[in-house]
């Protein structure tokens, strides 16, 4: 009767996936590397690369906003305008 031994065969069959899970890892890396040396051209990348040029968010003022808001001492629609006529100009610039 043949001897069997599942360790070897089972360590086998891994190596397999490895070397296969290797590839996919390289492949996916090199796609990736391509699409970020690229990135800038593309219309996506220049807005993003934009919002990652934006300051970060002050929590204080926005909860003063918010509590200025609700009470109704805070004039929205002015500042909403005056708020979007930057961010477009940011963007076209």
């Amino acid at each position: 009767m043949p001897s069997f031994d599942s360790k070897n065969r089972f360590e086998e069959r891994n190596q397999q996936f490895d070397s296969a899970g290797e590839n996919l890892v390289a492949e996916q890396d090199l796609l990736m590397e391509q699409i970020l040396e690229n990135i800038n051209a593309t219309p996506v990348g220049q807005v993003l690369k934009k919002i990652a040029s934006l300051p970060e968010v002050r929590k204080e003022k926005v909860l003063d906003v918010r509590e200025r808001i609700s009470k109704g001492r805070y004039k929205l629609n002015e500042r909403l305008d005056v708020a979007l006529d930057k961010v477009l100009e940011d963007l076209i610039i």
